[in-house]
């Protein structure tokens, strides 16, 4: 088996390392402490064909595939997972459901737009009594004149101060089954509509809301694919996006690891590089081994992806695995840099806040082990 990258994807991987060292690394300091990512990176991303990288090119794509969506999540990961947060729910989130159920003319205003970085998009699923519990799910709509009204409230939604557009998920019967969820395309700004944005501890660069909805009316062709029932295209969207959020943790894992690396070269204590000390030594060594193979298990989850056999318990092992070495690395990183670890002039206290979303948002950790359970044949 061949388990190098291919051309393609290291010229990937070589654009976003540039675009961030040359471009957006000046705008992390600014976008965290201003807890706002600055709108031009959007047009950026789409002038550079990074909104698009997994989607066809006779959809307005780049043509590549989901290994390369992955790449570019590392990579922005490694600099800033504000920046790769909001890439996230604008180019997989806020518009996977569109590619994959919209109408033709939902992808030519919302789908293209968006890939091109014109318009900005989120995804409103999670709400303040159910989480991402979409069996929990209270936001309704309700048939009206010409489309329909929808009521509710959601909660951390990433993008939502900024966006052009969101999908709202909400429940059009009471009863649990599929045809009874579905997707709505919101244009911004909405009567109805208030979205209060959040401070936040993590990813503080992305911009995240609450969203209060009274009678919010979203016409029927906002609907998505003008039909009920997408709630399937909600669980594959998630699905496949656990891969990705895996990049995500992937890319601040090794910068934790790279910035512990670096500062045991540095730091001598009694004329010794502190990497040379056994316990120090050892912590490093653990971590590079737990994030080598977090490393091929996310890009075998992409390669699933890519080959159309990717599953439900198949991603939460990837999400799973990947978030969780990401918090263990960071958290090393920070003891192995003392005092200095919570100093803001090291990136590593960064980081782990940041590594702490992954462990609960997207699914926790502890819902990534009911799938994986229940895959194995046991109730949980």
């Amino acid at each position: 088996m061949d388990f190098s990258f291919s051309e393609q994807h290291l010229a990937v991987r070589d654009t976003v390392k540039r675009l961030c060292q040359t471009e957006h690394q000046q705008l992390v300091t600014a976008a965290e402490e201003n807890e706002a990512l600055p709108r031009e990176v959007f047009a950026r991303w789409g002038e550079l064909g990074l909104l698009g990288v997994r989607y066809p090119e006779k959809d307005g794509g780049s043509g590549l595939d989901k290994i390369s969506d992955c790449i570019v999540r590392e990579e922005l990961s490694y600099m800033s997972q504000g920046f790769a947060s909001s890439w996230s729910a604008h180019s997989h989130l806020g518009i996977w459901p569109i590619w994959k159920a919209g109408t033709d003319e939902q992808r030519q205003r919302f789908f293209v737009p968006a890939l091109q970085g014109k318009k900005i998009a989120g995804f409103a699923l999670s709400e303040p009594d159910g989480g991402s519990n979409i069996r929990a799910l209270k936001t309704r709509a309700e048939r009206t004149a010409g489309g329909w009204k929808l009521n509710g409230s959601k909660l951390y939604i990433t993008n939502a101060p900024i966006a052009d557009f969101l999908l709202v998920a909400a429940r059009t019967a009471p009863e649990l089954r599929g045809e009874a969820i579905s997707l709505f395309i919101v244009e911004l700004p909405a009567k109805g509509m208030e979205i209060h944005k959040l401070k936040k501890e993590g990813i503080r660069a992305s911009e995240t809301g609450l969203i209060h909805i009274e009678d919010v009316f979203v016409p029927d062709d906002c609907v998505l694919g003008e039909r009920l029932g997408t709630y399937p295209v909600i669980l594959d969207s998630l699905s496949e996006n656990r891969v990705g959020v895996a990049a995500n943790a992937l890319g601040m894992a090794r910068a934790a690891f790279d910035a512990a690396v670096a500062y045991s070269q540095d730091r001598l204590v009694a004329g010794k590089r502190i990497g040379d000390y056994q316990a120090i030594g050892h912590k490093l060594a653990q971590m590079s081994a737990d994030i080598e193979a977090a490393r091929w298990l996310v890009y075998y989850g992409a390669w699933r992806v890519d080959q159309g056999t990717l599953d439900s318990a198949t991603a939460a092992r990837v999400k799973l695995i990947a978030s969780e070495t990401a918090l263990a690395a960071s958290e090393q990183a920070i003891r192995i840099h003392g005092g200095a670890g919570i100093m803001r002039e090291y990136p590593v206290g960064r980081i782990h806040r940041d590594a702490l979303v992954y462990v609960i948002g997207e699914g926790t950790s502890e819902i990534q082990k009911n799938i994986i359970a229940r895959d194995l044949g046991f109730k949980s």
